[in-house]
C-alpha cells in the first residue's frame, strides 16, 4: 500500500492505542494456538510478539492472550480467521482479514462496512494478490545511500526487492524484501545477521498492481479503509493502493 495511505492510517491509530493492542492481543493468541507458546519455535509468534513490543503491550496483557490462545485460563477462547474481498471507492482492491469469535456479527457488520464499496464474493479479488512473505529493513540515510540492495536480498535468500516510501524511517525508505512464505524466517534472520534492522516481517497479500489516486479519490478510499481498519474484527487489510 502506498505511503499516503500507511500515513493515513497511522494518524488515525494515534488516538485508538486500545483498539491497536486489542489487534495484537489477538494475534498472539492465534499464533499460540497455532503454533505453541514458545516464541523460538513458532515464527508467527515472535512477529506478534515484536509487534508487541512496538507498541508497548504490557506483559500482563501478552500472557493472558498466549494463555487465551492455547486455551489456559478461564478466559480461553478461540478465533476463526475470514476473508472478506471486494473493492474501496474508486475500484481499488481490498482483501479484508478478521479474527472473529461470532462469524455472522462480522459478516453483517463487514456488509454495512462494504456499502460504499463493493463486496465481492470468494476469488472475486484475491487473484489479484500474491501471497509472499515480506521483510521490511530498516535504513539510516547514510547505509541507504551506500547500499546495494540487489546484493541484500541475495545474501537474505529473498526472491525480490523494492524500496518503500515510510515516513517513520531514518532514511524516510524501508527496503522490502519479499520471499517464499515458508523462507520468512530465514530470511529475516540472515538480514539480522547482516546488521542490519528489521521493522517488519509479515506473511501477507500484495497487490500485482495498484491503483493510483490523489486529492479527493485518494481521500475517500483512505476514508473508507479507516473505517473498516477500526472495526474491532479487522485484523489486517491488503490494499491496492
Amino acid at each position: 500500500m502506498g505511503a499516503q495511505w500507511k500515513h493515513s492510517l497511522r494518524q488515525a491509530a494515534a488516538d485508538k492505542k486500545g483498539k491497536i493492542v486489542s489487534k495484537i492481543a489477538k494475534e498472539i493468541a492465534v499464533a499460540a494456538k497455532l503454533g505453541g507458546s514458545d516464541p523460538n519455535s513458532n515464527f508467527r509468534l515472535r512477529t506478534a510478539l515484536d509487534d508487541a513490543r512496538k507498541a508497548s503491550v504490557t506483559r500482563d496483557t501478552i500472557e493472558r492472550a498466549i494463555k487465551r490462545g492455547t486455551g489456559n485460563g478461564a478466559d480461553a477462547i478461540t478465533y476463526e480467521t475470514i476473508v472478506y474481498e471486494g473493492f474501496a471507492p474508486h475500484q481499488v482492491p481490498v482483501l479484508v482479514e478478521c479474527l472473529t469469535d461470532n462469524r455472522n456479527r462480522t459478516a453483517a457488520d463487514i456488509r454495512v462496512l462494504f456499502r460504499s464499496g463493493q463486496l465481492g464474493a470468494a476469488g472475486s479479488v484475491a487473484w489479484m494478490f500474491d501471497r509472499k512473505g515480506a521483510v521490511d529493513v530498516t535504513m539510516t540515510a547514510e547505509q541507504k545511500s551506500k547500499s546495494d540492495p540487489e546484493a541484500i536480498a541475495i545474501e537474505s535468500g529473498a526472491d525480490d526487492f523494492e524500496w518503500v516510501e515510510d515516513d517513520e524511517s531514518t532514511s524516510g525508505w524501508l527496503l522490502r524484501l519479499y520471499t517464499d512464505p515458508t523462507q520468512s524466517e530465514s530470511v529475516r534472520d540472515a538480514v539480522v545477521a547482516q546488521g542490519l534492522g528489521v521493522a517488519k516481517s509479515e506473511i501477507g497479500f500484495f497487490a500485482k498492481n495498484k491503483v493510483e489516486l490523489t486529492g479527493a479519490a485518494l481521500e475517500e478510499a483512505s476514508q473508507f479503509l479507516r473505517d473498516l481498519d477500526d472495526h474491532d474484527d479487522v485484523h489486517k487489510l491488503w490494499v491496492g493502493i
